[in-house]
């Protein structure tokens, strides 16, 4: 479909001259203020990943996340099987409690984000993702598992039933199906802004540097129509192949629908292999999370790295999350860590459930969250605990410009520099309710 068309059917199912009420233009999301709206926080969580794929948060932890930690959004975990478990039979009492953790963060200030996660296929392979019944048994009773457990993925039998999913109009007709439904049952909780279709697409045995344009983004597009015919205001956050978690370059075309965001994941390979970061590989990430930037410039959408994440038991976890952030900043792109849960590795909490300093005390830090104008760049020295922001103000905007400022970060209180502006400061918040006279803008937090 033509892609004015689509933005005119859009529009129209939006009502006369009513607008969604995020946006995606100029390379950011836009809140309906117009201002960029830069989403930085956790996905909640690996452990909604299986049955019964609700975790054990309450309200409580919803609001740990806004204010204790000055994050404002979640990537909300959900599974095809959690919302199909039979075919053609969709569990809405676990929609129902979807919905009130929805209602739970709206409560703490958050946006979410969902997302239909999945691992090596499916659950009849002992992970996550697609109802046993998306594949033939036979394929199951075959499968032999296999240590890392992302090896997996090149396995045949996991590779025929991705095969399949991607081949079998039924079988992606249940997909869309089920995010259709999602958004039905979902579509009035006011904090989720958009839907992350899939988790690092697997491309089974098609070939790879194709598998994204003549696979992915028609599978795309079917999902997203389905989803907008009952929520059209969701913006549509799109992931490049999960060969992309190892440098191969996307090959998205550009959508052919509005609102979307670019949604890669950032993970540094020898890291993820074991033995903790090394730090001489900082400008990795930084390369690499430039590179996204570019790939997001070139499909006409917003970038928003959807995870990333450090095992906190292994060496070099300040200096690798402390890398991502600076990676994210340097582009102005929100970051969603991996994962709100309560084990070792890469959960933020421990198996008690209590913080892991070293990693908490590297990814608290404060950002741009809503910006009245053109994002630039963000960073932070956490030697001297400054924050720097820049950006080109938008002088017609009436909104002011919103900084998270953790208290943890600044249990003393915190100064502001920002030539000539006019401010509020309040907890865990700066607000520029008068831009600085000077653009691009400057503000600085210490």
């Amino acid at each position: 479909m033509h892609r004015s068309l689509v933005i005119a059917l859009v529009t129209a199912a939006c009502g006369d001259n009513v607008a969604p009420p995020t946006r995606v233009h100029d390379g950011f999301l836009h809140d309906a203020a117009g201002r960029a709206l830069i989403l930085r926080g956790v996905n909640l969580s690996g452990s909604q990943k299986n049955a019964p794929y609700l975790d054990d948060k309450t309200p409580a932890d919803y609001a740990r996340v806004r204010t204790e930690w000055g994050f404002n959004a979640v990537r909300f975990v959900m599974t095809w099987a959690a919302v199909e478990p039979q075919q053609g039979v969709y569990d809405d009492a676990y929609l129902d409690a979807v919905a009130e953790r929805l209602g739970w963060a709206e409560d703490a200030g958050l946006t979410v984000v969902l997302d239909m996660h999945e691992d090596i296929y499916g659950e009849g392979f002992g992970f996550d993702g697609a109802p046993r019944w998306a594949c033939d048994e036979a394929r199951y009773a075959a499968f032999v598992p296999r240590d890392p457990w992302f090896i997996n993925a090149t396995d045949p039998n996991v590779i025929a039933c991705v095969d399949e999913f991607f081949t079998r109009a039924d079988l992606r007709a249940h997909f869309a199906g089920a995010w259709g439904h999602v958004a039905e049952r979902l579509h009035d909780r006011a904090a989720v802004i958009g839907f992350d279709v899939l988790n690092e697409p697997n491309w089974g045995s098609y070939p790879i540097f194709q598998f994204e344009k003549d696979r992915l983004a028609p599978l795309y597009a079917d999902v997203v129509l389905a989803v907008r015919d009952v929520a059209p205001g969701w913006v549509a956050f799109l992931e490049p192949s999960a060969s992309r978690n190892v440098g191969v370059a996307t090959t998205l075309p550009v959508a052919s629908f509005p609102d979307v965001m670019y949604a890669p994941h950032s993970y540094d390979s020898m890291a993820e292999s074991g033995g903790g970061f090394d730090p001489s590989r900082r400008q990795v990430i930084l390369d690499n999370v430039a590179d996204l930037a570019r790939e997001a410039n070139q499909l006409e959408a917003g970038l928003w790295i959807g995870e990333y994440g450090g095992n906190a038991d292994q060496p070099g976890i300040a200096e690798y999350m402390s890398a991502q952030y600076d990676a994210a900043g340097a582009v102005s792109s929100g970051t969603m860590y991996w994962a709100y849960d309560k084990s070792s590795g890469y959960a933020l909490l421990d198996a008690a459930g209590n913080e892991k300093p070293a990693l908490l005390g590297a990814i608290v830090r404060p950002y741009p969250e809503r910006i009245a104008g053109t994002p630039i760049a963000y960073a932070f020295d956490p030697t001297t605990t400054t924050f720097t922001a820049t950006y080109t103000p938008d002088r017609a905007l009436a909104a002011p410009t919103i900084f998270a400022v953790p208290a943890r970060v600044y249990p003393n209180g915190y100064s502001v520099e920002c030539d000539g502006c006019v401010y509020n400061m309040s907890a865990g918040k700066l607000a520029i309710t008068s831009p600085p006279t000077t653009s691009p803008a400057t503000i600085v937090i210490h």
